[in-house]
Order: C-alpha cells, then structure tokens, then sequence
C-alpha cells in the first residue's frame, strides 16, 4: 500500500445522457489499497468513517479509514464475502469455511444468526442486505464449498441454492427464491418495493446466467413476479448497490455498470480489475467504493447512495 492513493484517473463509457448527471467528471478513480487475492463485500459506517471489506482467499476482514490507511481488523474470518450492518449499526458477515451467517456484536463477540435450514446446513452465505424492518435477506450458492481457496470442499446438504430471509429476533429463517442456480448479490430499490438478485451461474458454466433478476416485494416478507432486470457483461453481477435514485451500480468484468430503474445501461465507470462489489459512502455518501480482485478503490459521483444502515 503507497502512502498516498495513486489518481488513475477515470474513463467513463456514457451510454445514456442520464449518466452524465450521475458521474462526477472532475473527480478520479482512487486506489485505496492493493495486496488482496479476491477483495469483496465492501460495507460503510458513517460512525466511525471507515470501511471494512473481505478478502476472501486470504481469509481476513480489512479495514480503511481515510487519511489513516488500511489494517487488518480481523484474521482468521472463516473466509467473510458479503457484508452489510443492522439497524443498530453492527457488522453482519456472510462466512463461506463456517456456512453460516454472524453478527459482531458492539463489544467485538460473535453471535451466530443463521447456520442450518430445517436441519440442514447452509451452503456458503454469499451476500447479505438488511430492511428497514430488522430483517436480513442473503443468497446461499455452493461458492465456498467448492474448493479450499474462498472456504472448505463439501458436499450441499440442501441440495440447492436459495435466497433467504431471517428474522433475527425470533430466527425465523424463510426460504423466498427457490429457482435460482448460483445466487449472489442481493439489494432493495430505495422504497424497497422491489428486490434485486444476481444470478452469476456463467462463472462454472459457460451457458449459465449473468443476470440481476428484480422482484416485486409483497406484505414486506415475499417476492413476486420475479424478471430479468439486465444481462451483465462482460463478466457478471456479483455484487451492486442502489443510488437514492434507485439506479443500480453493478460490479462487472470492466468496471461498475449503472442500470436506470427502468433496466437501461446508463453508463460504465471503467476500472482496471474486475470488479466484484461496490458500497457507497463518505460523510456525503457521494463516494463509490469498488472491491475489484487485489484492491479497493473509490471515486466521487455526482448521486448519494440510497440511505442504508
């Protein structure tokens, strides 16, 4: 890591005149940190003015805060990919090597809030999201039970990949998609009527799928007239957020896509490394966080992120 980020300067493919209100073009990309094998689940907290991410390989959990740098803030991290926070501000984990999903509790104790699934284990939690109701929706593909390189071989006890909701404070754990291959990244529009979830099964099959599905969220518990919202490529959607605009900004194999609510490709912010995840954040929440294979980096847009915990 060098003791000032590197300006690389950021190239933008505008596809739709709307991009041009959303990106900042005086600003430029930053590279906040390098030495990661497969940096993901970037997640923001505005008390602190930091930002934790994974490095899922390497099995840590790393921390940067601005003008101070990046440090480990936690090794082991049973292999963490997703993360987001609570209404109460605190950590939430998806771990591949454990299959389970974690909350850090404030006094830095970890607490288990999903791990089986009518009595069978979980596959490996990829990605996480938290509603304004407490609840915590998360996709659980094979990924980290594939190989030892992002967790530990094993075997699907469920037989399938779902998407999930839990209700934490009764631990109620609800199955709402059932017909996806490989789920994998997951996020509410703004108003959070709508669900959006990626499935990424072209990354072991050449004919699977590289889309984000949205679905229509009925009574604030089930998802309904599910459809293709984009085809992401090149690479595919692994993880993305929403603006207060409720424009999805997607990872993929060139850099960050922005989608309209409507499913138009807006734009591309391109960057050098495939992308993997991305957060908003900055005491504004103007800055766009982007985990992309062996580093962070963060550029300033011209929208907030949609408020999130």
């Amino acid at each position: 890591m060098s003791d000032s980020p590197p300006k690389l300067g950021v190239d933008y493919a505008i596809l739709d005149p709307r991009f041009r209100t959303l990106m900042q073009p005086n600003a430029w990309l930053e590279r906040l940190y390098t030495g990661c094998r497969w940096a993901e689940g970037p997640v923001w907290f505005a008390d602190s003015q930091a930002l934790i991410w994974s490095d899922i390989p390497n099995d840590r959990l790393l921390q940067w805060v601005d003008g101070l740098g990046a440090r480990v803030f936690r090794q082991p991290a049973n292999f963490a990919n997703g993360n987001t926070r609570d209404l109460e501000g605190r950590l939430i984990t998806c771990e591949h090597e454990t299959r389970r999903l974690t909350r850090t509790e404030l006094d830095g104790s970890i607490s288990v809030l999903a791990e089986r699934w009518q009595g069978k284990r979980l596959n490996s939690p990829n990605d996480v999201t938290v509603k304004s109701d407490g609840t915590l929706w998360f996709t659980d593909p094979p990924y980290g039970i594939m190989s030892d390189y992002e967790g530990r071989p094993g075997a699907s006890e469920i037989g399938a990949a779902y998407v999930y909701r839990l209700d934490p404070t009764s631990g109620t754990l609800d199955v709402v998609a059932d017909d996806f291959v490989r789920p994998n990244g997951i996020c509410f529009a703004p108003d959070e009527r709508t669900l959006y979830v990626s499935d990424t099964s072209i990354s072991h099959d050449p004919a699977g799928n590289r889309h984000i599905r949205a679905f229509d969220v009925e009574d604030g518990c089930r998802l309904a007239r599910g459809r293709v919202y984009a085809v992401v490529e090149p690479g595919a959607s692994d993880g993305f957020r929403c603006d207060q605009l409720g424009n999805v900004w997607t990872s993929a194999g060139d850099g960050v896509h922005c989608y309209a609510p409507d499913g138009t490709l807006l734009g591309k912010v391109l960057v050098p490394e495939q992308v993997s995840n991305v957060c908003f954040g900055g005491p504004r929440r103007n800055r766009l966080f982007i985990t992309a294979t062996t580093s962070l980096y963060a550029v300033f847009v011209g929208v907030r992120g949609a408020q999130r915990p």
